[in-house]
């Protein structure tokens, strides 16, 4: 209707216009009449383009606010059985047209998590001062293990809480890697062979043994240095010294009795499915010692001699520099202590107890680790 008065304004006119003036004034105005009768997306649009936005633009376009069209998206209208278009009953009221954004941004991938918590496939069961934090250092190192860095403590003291208690512990692993975790005290505590076993009977253990003797002693010191005033370790070792009787109650004498406790591990576990760290071979070569700790564990032998180094002063091996790292990794502080010294006699006591109980243990595992 704009157009037909605009044309009927400007006939009068018309005779005054030179024919190419009248041709190029009817272009212009059939153009305005054009824009304002159709949205620009329309005008534009070509076959497969993403369906024209309904917001309006200037001038003459505001009166197509109200069409029906423009108060919905077009995958918001369905047909009727008459034909007609009809807006679907959830549709927004018509004076907040719908809006579907695609420009979500996804979340940071630093917010992402990769990997689940898993139960552990591997566990350092033992023993104290044989050097299980070190095996446990050693070992996580390689790309496909994964390891909880303190000690659970869930099969001997919060077995209460339950496995998912325990499997939350856990790091998040890749279904390729090994959960690990160790907890010295599971060696020596009765119920955790069978706890362990009824968790996962496929779990394998890994025991790090020392000459129980050397071990004892370090016992005592990393004790005496939390607990300056303890009795000499001579008095908590013997009952009656002179005459040699040992006192088995002591957890510092009863820990080196490996034998027996390996004898209640044995009801739950096959042999196979244990594996015995030499402690002192930790020390003098800790590559040889991960090297069958890897075979163990169904690993690569990723972890070699190329990482290790012997630090004089701690008296044990470190770790070298790693490439993201400034520094070498040796173990902390309380490793390396400089032990008591205790007389040579109550030694050669302690290795006349301990004896029969190495020999006996050399023969339930197949190895002489020559503690003499």
């Amino acid at each position: 209707m704009a157009c037909v008065l605009l044309f009927s304004r400007l006939v009068p006119f018309s005779h005054r216009l030179k024919g190419t003036s009248v041709c190029l004034l009817s272009l212009f105005l059939s153009y305005l009449c054009y824009c304002a009768l159709l949205p620009n997306d329309t005008v534009m649009q070509k076959p497969g383009d993403p369906t024209p936005s309904c917001q309006p633009a200037d001038g003459a376009k505001r009166r197509l606010q109200k069409s029906l069209s423009c108060l919905a998206p077009i995958d918001a209208r369905t047909s009727s059985a008459d034909g007609t278009s009809q807006l679907k009953t959830d549709q927004r009221h018509p004076s907040t047209p719908h809006v579907v954004r695609n420009d979500t941004p996804s979340p940071p991938v630093s917010h992402l998590k990769f990997g689940n918590k898993k139960l552990p496939n591997a566990i350092i069961v033992g023993v104290k001062k044989g050097g299980t934090r070190a095996v446990l250092e050693f070992i996580r190192i390689h790309p496909d293990v994964r390891a909880a860095g303190t000690e659970t403590h869930f099969f001997d003291r919060n077995y209460d809480r339950g496995l998912e208690w325990y499997r939350s512990l856990m790091p998040r692993t890749l279904e390729s890697q090994i959960t690990m975790e160790k907890t010295p005290s599971y060696f020596v505590t009765k119920e955790t062979p069978r706890r362990i076993s009824a968790m996962s009977q496929d779990t394998k253990l890994i025991v790090v043994v020392r000459d129980p003797v050397t071990r004892a002693i370090s016992d005592y010191t990393q004790t005496l240095s939390k607990t300056p005033d303890l009795p000499s370790f001579q008095e908590l070792a013997f009952r009656n010294q002179s005459l040699g009787i040992v006192d088995m109650s002591w957890n510092a004498i009863r820990i080196g009795l490996y034998a027996l406790h390996l004898e209640n591990w044995l009801r739950y576990f096959p042999l196979t499915q244990i594996h015995f760290v030499s402690g002192e071979r930790l020390i003098t070569d800790p590559a040889g010692e991960l090297a069958r700790v890897q075979d163990f564990l169904g690993l690569k032998r990723i972890v070699t001699d190329k990482h290790f180094y012997f630090n004089r002063t701690k008296g044990f091996p470190c770790l070298k520099k790693p490439e993201s790292s400034g520094s070498p990794r040796c173990l902390g502080k309380s490793k390396g202590r400089t032990h008591v010294q205790i007389d040579r006699e109550a030694i050669e006591q302690l290795r006349d107890f301990y004896r029969p109980y190495n020999e006996k243990f050399y023969e339930m595992v197949g190895h002489d680790f020559k503690w003499e």
